[in-house]
């Protein structure tokens, strides 16, 4: 994608539907008198007097202790410098949303206009008492400094600078695992440090924090190695002045342990890292572009351990792998501060973390067959569902025993359990969906490419890399409207109807004749049936000249198919194909079926949806846990349709004995453990957290996901057709672009699995 477009597309985000990223939302009943009376006056007063006598009781009453402040002056932010307070605020929004949504914290952003070092101070001093916490954010150096270590000494709620922090202890995680795969110790080490802004000043301090020493270190500025006979040192630059008598990077890179980049791209050749030691650990981190190319690195080294701040390549240095989860814990148990300590539990729990064995559901997402500790992932990856069951505990169990917890914990494994009942705040599914996509990109057809929304979703399944669109329809009219999304892309474009695709309707119709003929289909109807996309679309993919396709914007389910139906049939030993739909919701993604297509499945068909619908689970990295809904439970109810359910679990028991499912029962207690625990101690469910929902017919399924999807806002993925010989997934008529995206991903994700089941069959692996 091009700058310009990218500015257009960013511009539409930030204000579509509604300008900014943020909003607030009540957590308190207020539809009737009684509920507006008791949270307003008069019954606000009530908690009013408890917090007058006691001040602590903020944190009973009300959301000071979820609430933190992400707080600048807009005189460093990101890579554009002193833009101003009012500029900033849409980064400052993003990392209130980022709050939200890995570690369920409210953020609110505050802008300060202000440069004057003891306003700013003065300022955040008088707004504190609303809020648990600080997060600073975008603040210049050496005044970022001065800001910060004043404010934890005046203030009595945790506050973080995360440009300084962050860095620091995801960097310093990584490298105390790069030590051990280097087989080197880091108070031996010799580090160079590119850069001597807030972050390297932070990274470096936390590094000795571990060990290393300073005659160990070298730091450079856009002057060149800092030394000790250079006038007019800052304090903190004075702090890692060198003696050595060497000025150049060139000169500070030779014999070299470590490279901690945080200055800009491309300072770094192939040929200084020759001069390093042997296994020599490379953090470029300088974004967008890294300090030296990771290719051309890794290219020149063979014995290198690399990482940088981009998620396109291994060992990514990421912030959000620890300000949430940091700021979580010290909420948690309402430290007056992050120190030293916990910022070290930090990383020590994120080291750690990389060494444990990685959850199906992360390897799904990076297209790997199984991630293990070594070169290539030395820090855990930013969708690793464990980092806020894993990090808080560690930071809250580090502040109780320096002392600074107002709220000791002491159930840790119901402390456990309540952090993962938030994770469902940040829902993965989408961007585990994209990501995984990307691993393996397929040649998907658009089968209404002259559609506007559709021609919108395959730009972006193109620029971001998704998939490779394929588009059909009337190529006049999809060329204008490439022209008017600036979509300048060279894909291919097929239009059934034009002579330029006679040669290959005939070689298609052809062949779906001789799969067709004893079913009344003639060579002439063929030849009519390969001049309409979905025919035309679908044997593209049978031919493998495709290996998938979306369809059904723009006409009706049973339209589009029956020709996907006569074209590809049933997958070897399926009997019924149906649909899934993923519902992404605040306990995380829900699996339903049918959502399309069987009306009204006998017992055995049931059972056979439910096996697929978990198998659809499984590919996504989810342990199905299902739940076989009617309205009755557990025999309550002889009636045949609720028997036919019993019979299908039944059936699933016998199968499947170590699939988690259950049923017939009604919806909430599927949904409700504790409810399903009290009522039905006897369930396979008893206790579980229900991730799959398998209606009795059509009728409910259907009409449940889509009132889940326009009451709650709940995004749905699907419905994803299960059973099919190919990868073809037909989209609900009006489909929005985000929707069509998403199947694209989940078209090119089948492919992949498709392919690589044919290949373990070969023997391949």
């Amino acid at each position: 994608m091009d700058k310009p477009k990218k500015r257009s597309e960013a511009l539409i985000y930030h204000q579509e539907p509604q300008p900014g990223k943020i909003k607030i939302v009540p957590t308190k009943p207020y539809a009737t008198q009684r509920d507006l009376a008791l949270a307003y006056s008069p019954g606000v007063a009530e908690p009013c007097l408890e917090i007058a006598a006691n001040v602590d009781d903020a944190y009973k009453y009300t959301a000071k202790g979820n609430l933190v402040a992400v707080i600048t002056n807009g005189t460093a932010v990101l890579g554009l410098g002193d833009i101003g307070p009012e500029a900033s605020k849409p980064v400052m929004e993003g990392k209130s949303l980022l709050f939200k949504i890995f570690a369920d914290i409210d953020g609110v952003d505050i802008e300060l206009d202000t440069k004057d070092v003891d306003k700013f101070i003065e300022t955040v001093k008088t707004i504190a008492p609303t809020f648990g916490g600080i997060n600073l954010e975008d603040i210049k150096a050496p005044e970022a400094f001065e800001i910060e270590t004043r404010l934890k000494e005046e203030l009595d709620i945790p506050v973080m600078h995360d440009d300084q922090h962050g860095t620091a202890i995801i960097s310093a995680a990584a490298l105390l695992n790069a030590l051990e795969i280097a087989n080197k110790k880091i108070d031996e080490i010799r580090i160079v440090v590119s850069g001597a802004g807030a972050a390297a000043i932070s990274c470096t301090r936390l590094y000795k924090a571990f060990g290393a020493k300073d005659e160990n270190i070298v730091m450079l500025d856009s002057k060149g190695v800092i030394r000790k006979d250079r006038i007019n040192l800052s304090e903190e630059k004075a702090e890692f002045a060198t003696a050595r008598t060497i000025d150049t990077l060139e000169e500070a890179m030779k014999d070299a342990d470590v490279f901690i980049g945080l200055s800009k791209a491309n300072i770094v050749s192939g040929d200084m890292l020759t001069t390093m030691g042997n296994n020599p650990i490379v953090f470029a981190m300088a974004n967008p572009d890294p300090e030296i190319d990771y290719k051309i690195a890794c290219g020149t080294r063979s014995d290198l351990i690399m990482a940088t701040g981009r998620s396109d390549y291994p060992n990514q240095v990421n912030n959000v792998l620890g300000f949430p989860f940091i700021f979580r814990g010290a909420l948690d148990v309402r430290a007056t501060k992050i120190n030293e300590a916990m910022k070290m539990a930090a990383v020590k729990a994120i080291a750690a973390l990389a060494k444990e064995p990685v959850p199906e559901q992360v390897n799904i997402a990076y297209g790997k067959t199984r991630l293990t500790f070594g070169k290539d992932y030395i820090i855990p990856k930013p969708f690793d569902p464990r980092l806020i069951s894993e990090i808080p505990p560690a930071v809250a169990k580090a502040a109780i025993d320096s002392g600074v917890a107002k709220a000791p914990i002491s159930d840790w494994e119901a402390y456990k359990e309540h952090l993962l009942q938030r994770l469902g705040s940040d829902n993965k599914t989408v961007r585990l969906l994209h990501d995984r996509a990307r691993a393996g990109s397929k040649k998907i057809v658009f089968a209404e490419a002259e559609q506007l929304d559709v021609l919108k979703a395959a730009q972006i399944v193109y620029e971001e890399g998704i998939a490779i669109p394929i588009l059909l329809g009337n190529k006049t009219a999809i060329l204008e409207l490439k022209e008017e999304l600036e979509f300048d892309a060279e894909v291919l474009i097929l239009d059934p109807q034009n002579k330029d695709t006679l040669e290959k309707r005939n070689e298609y119709a052809t062949k779906y004749w001789e799969s067709r003929k004893r079913s009344g289909v003639t060579l002439y109807g063929a030849r009519i049936n390969m001049k309409r996309r979905n025919y035309f679309g679908s044997m593209m993919v049978m031919q493998g000249d495709a290996d998938g396709m979306i369809s059904g914007y723009s006409r009706a389910y049973p339209t589009v198919v029956k020709p996907v139906f006569e074209v590809l049939g049933r997958a070897a030993n399926v009997k019924k194909v149906s649909t899934v739909n993923i519902m992404t919701t605040d306990r995380g993604p829900i699996f339903l079926a049918d959502t399309s297509i069987n009306i009204n499945p006998n017992a055995e068909e049931l059972a056979e949806i439910a096996q697929m619908t978990a198998n659809v689970a499984s590919t996504f990295g989810f342990e199905p846990v299902m739940a076989l809904l009617s309205y009755a439970n557990f025999g309550s109810s002889t009636h045949p349709n609720a028997s036919k359910v019993r019979e299908a679990v039944k059936i699933l028991h016998e199968k499947n004995p170590e699939l988690i499912v259950d049923g017939e029962v009604q919806i909430d207690f599927a949904l409700n453990r504790e409810f399903h625990q009290d009522k039905f101690p006897f369930s396979k469910l008893a206790g579980k957290k229900v991730n799959i929902l398998i209606f009795p017919n059509l009728e409910s399924a259907n009409i449940t996901y889509k009132l889940l999807k326009e009451l709650n806002k709940a995004d749905s993925i699907g419905p994803i057709m299960v059973g099919l010989r190919k990868a073809v997934h037909i989209l609900q008529l009006g489909a929005s672009v985000d929707e069509m995206v998403n199947m694209a991903a989940v078209a090119s994700i089948d492919a992949q699995e498709r392919e690589k089941r044919k290949l373990a069959k070969l023997g391949y692996t």
